[in-house]
């Protein structure tokens, strides 16, 4: 596993001939099932795991790839809700790489990417286990993305905001050009709440390749209606029924939005495919949804809450799950970022809600350095501590138990991640992704 994470050294490669090249000794496993495919900057996890989770409900055998990961690289694999198996895992490790090197090598073109690998290996993962449809999250762009060498039954593409812009592009204009890249001719395109810039891009892209855009501000209405402890209780009013009142395991006003998007991928499989889900797996897929660290709140004593927010848009969003908690409770804040995130935009976002602030380095090569962390949060009004993980953490959670005060981790689902494996263990996540009723206590 070392050897195969040290491919990420060779960093972020636009193209998709390396790809295309490695599937070749495989047979092409991406054309042996159906799928659906999701860009957007914020989002596209959470919609990528509504979607799934009810066509599961619905009885087919589904394949779910995104990424990162929290804690161990099988999450980002799964089938029919579970993880690849370690034993599978290293299997097609070593079988995708000897080939990988081979092709590369035999057609005269540059060494294989991790993620480039990791693609091939999901598809051939979902191939072998007989996976009817996969729902496959890109992981940054979409154009050039690994992932893109798919023919969608739908390109999904959930919204499009600052983002990554070393890699692709600094303006809306240009980072909707590069989600806009996987929608496919005749396949219809999907849509999130679009600012008017990105609508114009995708809406053009959609024309050019003879691809229907549906934009599901327009069609879906789901409302909170309420909330208990299996989540928000919401009503939801599709374009082609009434799916009266769901509940959605995943909590925040932001998640209306992106359950309204799920359903309308879900609807449109019905209406463009013949492919009839049923208000029933409907309820059932949205109300037993898992996705980490996306508003999760863990622990007792203190409460923490998980998320992988980690650009201004997406503390917006989690501003509106803190306005939800109860007045006059202290926050502390566990942050770190990686080195193209907008730490001063996102902690300006975040200040108001903060009581007292860290923070940690990433554990990525991309890291942000600590001084640039310390000088985004001093901009925004706060004066951080500092300091490495571990030491950081147990400060923070003797800090909130002596003030009776919550504590959140965001800018990175690294940090996230480090959170889960201390609580739940190496292997945590899968056991709650596959059902396990997870301990709670920090």
């Amino acid at each position: 596993m070392k050897r195969f994470f040290a491919r990420t050294a060779h960093g972020i490669k636009p193209g998709l001939e390396v790809t295309q090249a490695v599937l070749e000794p495989f047979g092409h496993p991406q054309k042996s099932f159906l799928s659906i495919h999701v860009a957007g900057t914020n989002g596209k996890g959470s919609v990528c795991a509504m979607i799934e989770s009810v066509l599961r409900a619905a009885g087919l055998k589904t394949g779910l790839y995104t990424s990162p990961h929290l804690v161990n690289f099988n999450e980002r694999i799964r089938v029919s809700g579970h993880c690849i198996s370690d034993s599978d895992l290293a299997a097609l490790m070593d079988e995708v790489e000897s080939a990988a090197d081979t092709v590369t090598r035999a057609k005269g073109l540059r060494p294989a990417t991790f993620f480039e690998l990791s693609t091939v290996m999901a598809y051939e993962h979902f191939r072998r286990q007989g996976v009817e449809i996969a729902v496959i999250e890109t992981g940054m762009g979409g154009r050039w993305d690994a992932t893109n060498v798919l023919d969608p039954l739908i390109a999904v593409i959930t919204g499009v905001h600052l983002d990554h812009t070393s890699y692709l592009g600094t303006d809306i204009t240009a980072i909707a050009g590069e989600k806009a890249g996987i929608i496919k001719p005749g396949r219809p395109v999907v849509c999130g709440r679009l600012c008017d810039a990105a609508k114009t891009v995708v809406k053009t892209a959609a024309r050019e390749a003879d691809a229907s855009f549906i934009d599901m501000a327009e069609t879906i209405s789901v409302r909170r209606v309420g909330e208990d402890a299996g989540g928000q209780i919401l009503r939801v009013e599709g374009a082609s029924a009434s799916y009266g009142t769901l509940r959605s395991a995943l909590i925040g006003p932001h998640q209306l939005e992106n359950c309204a998007l799920a359903v309308g991928v879900l609807e449109v499989l019905g209406a463009v495919y013949s492919m009839d889900i049923g208000a029933e797996a409907m309820g059932r897929g949205l109300a037993s949804c898992r996705w980490p660290a996306r508003g999760q709140w863990l622990g007792r004593e203190p409460r923490v809450l998980l998320d992988a927010a980690h650009n201004p848009d997406g503390a917006g969003a989690l501003v509106k799950i803190l306005h939800t908690r109860d007045a006059g409770v202290k926050l502390g804040l566990v942050v770190g970022f990686l080195e193209d995130k907008d730490a001063p935009g996102f902690m300006k976002v975040l200040a108001d809600a903060v009581d007292r602030c860290w923070v940690v380095p990433v554990e990525s090569a991309r890291s942000m350095p600590v001084p640039d962390m310390v000088a985004a949060c001093r901009a925004a009004g706060l004066s951080p501590g500092h300091g490495e993980w571990e030491t950081v953490w147990e400060e923070a959670v003797r800090w909130a138990r002596r003030e009776s005060a919550e504590l959140c981790v965001a800018g990175s689902i690294y940090l996230a991640g480090a959170v889960l494996k201390r609580q739940w263990g190496e292997g945590g996540v899968c056991r709650w992704f596959a059902g396990a009723d997870m301990e709670k206590t920090t």
